[in-house]
C-alpha cells in the first residue's frame, strides 16, 4: 500500500473512526488496586511521596475496596505495616496479622472483590530484607519456610490468591506445596517471577516502611540490564506451579511484558510500581502533564506490551474514566 492510492489518516478524521479500528483496549477488568493495611481505628495517612494514596486502618481498607468494587475494578493486593518487626519476620504469618485481619473483613462486607495478598518479608523485619538473615546475608532455603508458612495463613483468612515477592529460588515451589499439603490446593499463585532491583521502587519503600536498614536488594532481585535472565526465572516459576506470572517494574521493562507474552500462556501482570505513579503525580503538580490523558496512555503502553492485568496505583482514578 502507498500514497497516494492509501492515505493512513482515513481512519484518523474523527474518534468514531478512532474507537472503530482501536488495537488495544484498556478496560476495568484489566486492573488491580494495591492497599497499605496498618493497625488502629478511622486511621488514614497520606503517603507523601505518592499523593492519593494512604497508609490505612482496616475500617478505612474495607471501604476503599467496596469504592474499588462499584468502579468495576475485580481485586486489591494488599500490604501490611506492622506495629512491630523483629528478624523472624513473625507478624507476616501470625494468624491475628494486620493483613490476616484485613482480609477476613474484606471479604465479610466486600466478599465479591478479590483479595491478593502479597507473600514477602521486607515490611515485617527489624533488617527490612525480604528474607531471613544470617550474618547480612539472606538465607535463600530458611527463608521459604517463612514464606510457605505466611501464605498458609493468609489463605486461611480467606485470600483468595497469594503472591510470592520475595525472589527466592524455589519459593513458587516451597508455597505450592505448602498450600496444598494444607487443603488449600484451590488457590492461585501469582508469582512476581520477572522483579528487578528498580530504583522505582522508593516511594513503594515509605509506604510500606521496607526500605533495609544495611545494603541493598541486588543479590536476589535481577539486574536492570538483563533480558534473557527474566525468561528463564519465569520458566522457573511456571515449572514451580505459578498461576499467572508478573514482570515488575512496567514502564522500563516493556521489551519484558512482550518477550513474557510471547514466550508463556499464562495471564501475565504488569505491576506499575509506585515511582511510576510519583513521576506523572509530580510532573502534573507541577503543570508538565496532563495527568489523565498520561495516566491513560501510560496504562494502555503497558497493555499494548502484553499485559493482561495491570496493578496501578492509579487504579480507582483510572477506572472512573474508563465509567464515563
Amino acid at each position: 500500500m502507498q500514497f497516494p492510492e492509501y492515505r493512513a489518516r482515513r481512519l484518523r478524521k474523527n474518534e468514531s473512526f478512532r474507537r472503530l479500528i482501536r488495537e488495544t483496549r484498556l478496560s476495568t477488568d484489566d486492573l488491580v488496586y494495591p492497599l497499605f493495611v496498618v493497625g488502629g481505628k478511622d486511621f488514614k495517612k497520606p503517603i507523601q511521596s505518592m499523593p492519593g494514596n494512604f497508609q490505612m486502618s482496616t475500617d478505612n481498607i474495607v471501604k476503599e475496596a467496596l469504592n474499588a468494587r462499584e468502579l468495576g475494578i475485580p481485586a486489591v493486593l494488599l500490604f501490611g505495616i506492622p506495629a512491630h518487626k523483629d528478624d523472624m519476620a513473625t507478624g507476616a504469618f501470625a494468624k491475628d496479622g494486620i493483613v490476616q485481619q484485613a482480609v477476613k473483613q474484606i471479604k465479610n462486607e466486600v466478599p465479591d472483590i478479590l483479595v491478593i495478598t502479597d507473600v514477602c518479608l521486607c515490611e515485617y523485619t527489624s533488617h527490612g530484607h525480604c528474607g531471613v538473615l544470617e550474618k547480612e546475608e539472606v538465607q535463600n532455603d530458611a527463608t521459604l519456610e517463612v514464606l510457605a508458612e505466611t501464605a498458609v495463613s493468609l489463605a486461611r483468612a480467606g485470600a483468595d490468591m497469594v503472591a510470592p515477592s520475595a525472589m527466592m529460588d524455589g519459593q513458587v515451589a516451597a508455597i505450592r506445596e505448602a498450600l496444598d499439603e494444607n487443603s488449600l490446593e484451590n488457590i492461585p499463585i501469582m508469582a512476581y517471577a520477572a522483579k528487578y532491583s528498580s530504583s522505582f521502587y522508593g516511594p513503594f519503600r515509605e509506604a510500606a516502611e521496607s526500605a533495609p536498614q544495611f545494603g541493598d536488594r541486588k543479590s536476589y532481585q535481577m539486574d536492570p540490564a538483563n533480558s534473557d535472565e527474566a525468561i528463564r526465572e519465569i520458566m522457573l516459576d511456571v515449572e514451580e506451579g505459578a498461576d499467572i506470572i508478573m514482570v515488575k517494574p512496567a514502564l522500563a521493562y516493556l521489551d519484558i511484558i512482550y518477550r513474557a507474552k510471547q514466550e508463556f500462556d499464562l495471564p501475565l501482570v504488569a505491576y506499575s510500581v509506585s515511582g511510576e505513579y510519583a513521576m506523572i503525580k509530580a510532573a502534573a503538580q507541577r503543570g508538565w502533564l496532563d495527568e489523565e490523558k498520561v495516566m491513560m496512555e501510560t496504562l494502555t503502553a503497558i497493555k499494548r506490551a502484553g499485559a493482561d492485568i495491570i496493578i496501578t496505583y492509579f487504579a480507582t482514578q483510572a477506572a472512573a474514566l474508563l465509567n464515563k
